[in-house]
């Protein structure tokens, strides 16, 4: 099983960033193929890994062919290898995000990238309640040294039936509650680029846990599932 990224994985998508249309790719398929299996091995060593510390059910490793049908941007390929590794669900909430990119644009994100609308209300109705245990989470100096800041997409002012003076209105108005870490090339190709992922995603546990507790009960503290 490859536990190491190797350098001809950003090679080759380097020379699809030149060459991104199909009579290349067709010429070169072959050499894709081999790609794509070294770096699954490596996704499913990733899957292993976080489930040492974790209770993944799924591992979806996205194809490298666009969908060009709504985008101005007609290229037929992605020139980066993506794949999400998904929480035991209902029990278990949020999710890990691993993006394989040459020229420095490689990164693994966690969190909640489209929550439900219910389950948005449900977090913005916790954080309106009390906002001092997530914030106590997030800020705490070993979390922060690996995630750095909570990002997302949000709201101008606030959400309606949320005041925008709230003390909590920076959490409310979010849409998204995303962490990401990114890593150089050198990063990505070091023999502890696997122990380093797992670590970041063994830290992120902790929020993981809170927003799990949030999204499985109401806001009494009963359980919502089965």
């Amino acid at each position: 099983m490859s536990l190491v990224i190797q350098p001809s994985v950003f090679d080759f998508f380097k020379k699809l960033e030149k060459n991104n249309n199909r009579d290349w790719f067709n010429d070169h398929k072959k050499e894709f193929k081999a790609k794509e299996g070294e770096v699954k091995e490596f996704y499913n060593a990733v899957l292993n890994q976080l489930n040492t510390h974790d209770e993944i059910d799924k591992l979806k490793i996205f194809r490298i062919y666009r969908d060009v049908r709504f985008s101005k941007n007609k290229l037929p390929y992605k020139t980066h290898f993506g794949g999400s590794f998904h929480r035991a669900k209902p029990r278990l909430r949020g999710g890990y995000y691993l993006h394989i990119q040459p020229n420095n644009e490689s990164f693994i994100a966690t969190g909640f990238w489209d929550p439900a609308k219910e389950d948005l209300l449900r977090i913005r109705k916790e954080f309106e309640m009390d906002d001092s245990e997530i914030r106590d989470i997030i800020e705490e100096k070993s979390f922060k040294a690996v995630w750095s800041e909570l990002v997302g997409d949000e709201v101008k002012t606030a959400p309606k039936g949320f005041s925008k003076t709230h003390k909590a209105i920076d959490l409310i108005k979010k849409k998204q509650f995303l962490f990401v870490k990114k890593y150089s090339d050198k990063e990505v190709l070091d023999a502890q680029f696997l122990e380093n992922i797992s670590h970041a995603f063994k830290i992120i546990r902790p929020y993981f846990d809170y927003m799990s507790d949030v999204l499985t009960t109401d806001l009494n503290g009963v359980s919502v599932i089965d």
